[in-house]
């Protein structure tokens, strides 16, 4: 998709009624599907957090930034996901988060981000986040600077890429849960992305496909 083509939609995106968690649904995880369907978070006392899906130009197509976490004992080790972190303090709102966030991460400006619209919040089982996804743009092609403690690597993918089905696939991966585990994912030229950032796209590519 040319960047001018996306740039036209935008108003159009901002007014669309969000598809929901039923899109979030077929890109879980099996084993974690029927929890999520039925999940009720009395109890839970869950951690909040915000994460960013940052569309931009770049040869004068349009282009996601996604990232690749470093490798450390944790849930999300080694994962692809979007820019995007726990609520702080300092942060007056999820949207605060994942702009602050971002700009830590992958150094985008939070003051040169324009957010288009939240998505859906979903929970996640195994680390007991609430994550609060946004779709954000910017007018430029972005000089990323990586967090060098937490990202391991940049990866742009072409937004026409991101958003076709064919690229849906089933992967063998390991997970914090268990081992050599099937999953409906992304496979996108050889970067899997799964998970809850798999569950956030499957949302933004329906998006995309509600405009015609």
């Amino acid at each position: 998709m040319d960047f001018s083509s996306l740039t036209d939609l935008v108003s159009k995106l901002k007014k669309i009624e969000l598809p929901g968690e039923s899109f979030h649904y077929d890109l879980a995880p099996l084993s974690r599907r029927d929890e999520l369907k039925h999940l009720n978070l009395n109890g839970k006392d869950p951690n909040y957090a915000g994460v960013l899906s940052l569309l931009y130009p770049k040869d004068g197509k349009a282009y996601m930034a996604f990232i690749l976490r470093k490798t450390y004992k944790g849930v999300h080790s080694n994962q692809i996901g979007f820019p995007g972190g726990r609520v702080e303090d300092v942060d007056k709102n999820l949207m605060e988060t994942a702009l602050r966030e971002t700009e830590e991460e992958i150094g985008v400006s939070a003051n040169s981000i324009q957010i288009i619209k939240p998505l859906t919040e979903l929970y996640i089982p195994p680390s007991n986040f609430l994550v609060h996804p946004f779709l954000s743009i910017i007018d430029f092609e972005p000089i990323f600077v990586l967090q060098q403690s937490e990202v391991e690597n940049l990866i742009e993918l072409p937004l026409s890429l991101c958003l076709d089905k064919a690229n849906f696939k089933k992967e063998i991966i390991d997970a914090s849960y268990a081992k050599n585990v099937e999953v409906p994912a992304y496979n996108f030229d050889g970067h899997v992305v799964w998970g809850a950032t798999a569950m956030i796209l499957s949302e933004i590519r329906e998006l995309f496909y509600r405009l015609g």
